[in-house]
């Protein structure tokens, strides 16, 4: 990265290439005055700005100094920009008052393919679009030209989402020109990536620092970004024994499921009991009592099973998230601590989920951030044995009339609740010395969930082939969140919710396990309404195509290791969009719906209703499909693609060619 700084002008290139630039006529930064309006419902956000105020900054002064690069922005701003091992860092010195918008423009390139921002659904190139960065509900439909968006719009307060929409929205994008820029600011922003000629990247608020950096290849550019950002640490080894079986209903009908399944034949290495801690049944569906302790008439003696289950070589999975509801026993013990976050008037703040309301524990109270680590998760959760929980939620923090122990403004503390949630649960976890045998797996994020967060789960898909919230959104949901230092990312098999007669079916759940048998881990949900909806334990044929699903899965398992470890050491993703290793390839910049599990499989999932056929596109090298062994070089091809058989592609001279023959020799064609 080179500085340039004289007469005035100020410029940051790369190489040749120009990210910045700045002088007396030419603004790089604007910034104004705005006055928010926020409507929350259920999780969902309508956001409004009534701008008073938006200028452009021109450079008055530039002078280099013993600490770096002073820019002086009309007296409105003074940033000081730095290099370190590489990395430029552009701080704010000073602002003037009144200020809290701000814009910034990055220089850009016609051809240019953007990645990140958090986990994105619908795209995963970012150019020629906006991304509002807002933690929210993702939305049911995601689709404004699909009924089933439309219905949630009109009758569940804007449910329906957009494309935008996202649990975990992120202020740092990868461009192909090889850097990554990462915004300090936990305030709403939007990056607009729609100009041909610069990028523009704003937030309610004025940022810390702007970081940027740069490597010649995007491998060492994500280990650079997680370097800065954390990395997420090694699953624990009983992940890969098999499935984690999701079910529900009490100790006989789960522990049921888990024998049924073991006698078709299926490897379990967990029970995921979601509604260990009790059901309550709403208009959406089944959901569940939030009071984190075990439910004593449906799970009775549960640590007792739970210690049945271990000596079967069998983990239990829980449920927990940052909510307490108001008629429950923890709820009463927590406002007798004064853990929750208050209205103005001085009572607890009470956030509508859905026809029953909760207390929203104040993390930025230190009594009640230990209170929950100490005597929820750790008393409640792996004191009685569990392995590992669901970590819902973390993006209905309200910021109307809502006061936070700490003083700080809702707005801002908004997209940061997920990552202090992330960091309660591990705080919890490596306390307890059982970082890397326990996994909790997160749908919201934020800035620090690399370091915190141990799994992501791509949230909850409609149970269908959709293109903006069904099957396909798990892909690009994985390739974002993996150019942003988060590479573990898995899925509900088969999705999760169910509205308007929009229901599973054994095609959409044997698609998406096949696809499963490719991640790093293998986890099914009987989804918001389990009972009309296919579930695999209903049906003989489909246990055994899973089972041998799933077999595939533990075969893979010493190559799978190897791409966690490297994610824990490098930062380098499980799965990986093909430019990472094919970056003379234009074709690779722009595929989302194909992914390389590792360096040596290549991946491409039937996300279409009715299919028996494929279309896929393989880089420049040499390819065996791994079903029927038949040779591939670059190209698009069309190959079989029966149920079952997801398309995957073996790389000519793999180290693993032999593991992989293994697997076909077993179940190829």
């Amino acid at each position: 990265m080179e500085i340039i700084c004289k007469d005035r002008v100020f410029t940051l290139k790369n190489g040749s290439d120009v990210l910045l630039h700045t002088n007396a006529n030419t603004p790089m930064v604007y910034v104004g005055y705005g006055e928010e309006r926020v409507e929350m419902y259920r999780g969902n956000f309508k956001l409004e700005d009534h701008l008073l105020e938006r200028r452009p900054l021109t450079l008055t002064s530039a002078r280099v100094t013993e600490q770096g690069t002073e820019l002086d922005l009309e007296g409105q701003l003074k940033l000081l920009v730095t290099e370190k091992e590489g990395a430029v860092t552009l701080t704010v010195a000073e602002k003037a008052e009144g200020i809290n918008r701000f814009w910034l423009h990055v220089e850009a390139a016609e051809d240019e393919h953007v990645y990140g921002c958090g986990e994105q659904m619908s795209y995963f190139d970012l150019r020629g679009r906006h991304f509002p960065l807002w933690s929210s509900e993702p939305g049911v439909g995601r689709d404004k030209t699909t009924y089933v968006t439309w219905r949630s719009d009109v009758e569940n307060g804007g449910a329906g989402g957009d494309y935008y929409n996202t649990n975990y929205p992120q202020p740092t994008y990868v461009s192909s020109r090889h850097y990554y820029l990462h915004m300090d600011t936990t305030a709403y922003g939007d990056f607009d990536f729609r100009n041909p000629r610069y990028h523009e990247l704003q937030c309610w608020n004025v940022p810390g620092f702007i970081r940027i950096e740069a490597a010649p290849t995007f491998v060492e550019l994500l280990e650079k970004l997680t370097a800065f950002l954390g990395r997420q640490p090694e699953l624990p080894e009983w992940i890969y024994n098999g499935l984690i079986i999701g079910a529900q209903g009490g100790n006989e009908r789960s522990f049921g499921i888990v024998d049924k399944s073991l006698e078709h034949g299926i490897k379990v290495s967990g029970l995921w009991c979601q509604d260990w801690c009790g059901k309550r049944v709403t208009s959406f569906g089944k959901r569940l009592q939030w009071d984190w302790h075990f439910h004593k008439e449906m799970y009775p003696d549960l640590p007792k099973h739970i210690e049945e289950l271990h000596a079967r070589g069998i983990k239990f999975l829980g449920y927990v998230n940052p909510y307490l509801v108001n008629d429950g026993e923890l709820y009463a013990e927590g406002k007798k601590r004064g853990v929750f976050a208050k209205k103005a008037d001085g009572s607890d703040y009470l956030v509508d989920f859905g026809e029953f309301y909760c207390g929203v524990v104040d993390f930025t109270n230190p009594e009640a951030y230990n209170w929950f680590k100490d005597e929820v998760i750790k008393k409640y959760t792996l004191d009685i044995g569990i392995d590992g929980w669901m970590a819902d939620f973390g993006e209905y923090l309200p910021t109307d009339d809502l006061v936070l122990a700490n003083g700080v403004s809702p707005m801002i503390e908004h997209n940061h609740w997920p990552v202090l949630w992330a960091k309660c649960n591990y705080d919890a976890v490596k306390e307890s010395g059982k970082l890397g045998q326990v996994v909790y797996f997160m749908r919201a994020g934020g800035t620090g969930s690399q370091k915190y967060c141990t799994l992501l789960w791509a949230g909850d898909q409609s149970v269908d082939f959709s293109r903006h919230d069904g099957l396909c959104t798990v892909i690009c949901a994985a390739l974002s969140s993996g150019m942003v230092g988060c590479g573990l990312n898995h899925c509900d098999i088969g999705g999760y919710t169910s509205l308007f007669d929009n229901c599973r079916t054994k095609e959409v759940f044997l698609r998406w396990a096949e696809m499963a048998a490719f991640m790093p881990v293998m986890r099914t949900h009987e989804g918001n309404r389990p009972d009309t909806n296919f579930q695999y334990y209903d049906d003989d044929d489909c246990m055994k195509q899973l089972a041998r699903l799933v077999d595939i899965y533990t075969m893979l398992a010493p190559y799978t290791k190897t791409l966690v470890a490297e994610n824990a050491a490098k930062g380098t993703p499980v799965m990986r969009p093909l430019f990472l290793q094919y970056e003379d390839d234009p074709r690779s910049y722009t595929e989302q719906f194909e992914y390389l599990y590792g360096p040596d499989l290549l991946v491409a999932p039937v996300w279409q209703s009715g299919k028996t056929e494929w279309e896929v596109y393989l880089p420049s090298d040499e390819w065996t499909h791994l079903w029927t062994g038949e040779h591939y070089a670059k190209g698009t091809h069309t190959v079989p693609a029966e149920l079952g058989d997801t398309p995957v592609f073996c790389r000519k001279g793999s180290q693993w060619a032999e593991l992989f023959d293994s697997i076909r020799a077993k179940y190829g064609k």
